[in-house]
């Protein structure tokens, strides 16, 4: 297992819909981040922030609507905005490639984690009366870090976890997806704003 990819394994296939731009510096590396479009059977797209390496894609002509897979992991981190934490979830990628125009290959949005509940979960009812369950997925990696993942899950499956406790090891499969929002402010102006999220598919102990 290296730095944990076996227990945090994310496949993406899609459309890029941003310009690379600077992320940060470690260890003398160079990372980008741009937004990747993954279309949902449904046709919503989800736009997820991708992070990768200048060695990976330093040849590369990543264009604004350009195909590309990528195989990589989620990482979280907070980011103070305003006086306020506010969540912040990308996908680090290990393997990029882009997707020749000849090449007919599907969006694709694949999630496998296995972690710990490190918050009790929240069973709700959604507007439409289907039952929801929010879930905090802690992910270990290397040098004695974590990842914070917020997962949501549905119907059988929000049942099924609303009964888990904290400290529970779990299994997750699902997708990542992106959900507007409006939320109201103190002075009571409304705002749109995007949530990150594992929706869930298949959950096991």
């Amino acid at each position: 297992m290296e730095n944990g990819f076996e227990t945090n394994q994310t496949e993406l296939a899609g459309i890029i819909l941003t310009i690379p731009e600077y992320s940060h510096k470690s260890y003398g590396e160079v990372f980008y981040s741009f937004m990747l479009g993954v279309k949902r059977k449904s046709g919503y797209q989800d736009e997820i922030q991708v992070v990768v390496s200048e060695r990976l894609v330093w040849n590369l002509s990543l264009d604004p609507g350009s195909r590309a897979v990528i195989s990589g992991q989620i990482r979280t981190y907070n980011e103070s905005l305003e006086g306020k934490n506010r969540l912040n979830i990308v996908v680090f990628v290990r393997e990029f490639r882009l997707i020749d125009s000849e090449e007919e290959l599907p969006d694709e949005n694949k999630v496998f984690l296995q972690g710990f509940l490190c918050k009790k979960p929240i069973q709700r009812v959604s507007p439409l009366g289907r039952e929801i369950c929010d879930l905090m997925l802690a992910v270990n990696r290397m040098y004695n870090k974590s990842d914070y993942i917020p997962c949501i899950a549905w119907g059988r499956n929000a049942g099924y976890a609303g009964g888990l406790g904290v400290g529970e090891k779990i299994s997750i499969t699902g997708r990542i997806q992106s959900r507007e929002y409006r939320k109201k402010d103190e002075e009571g102006q409304i705002t749109a704003k995007v949530a990150y999220e594992v929706s869930v598919l298949k959950i096991e102990e």
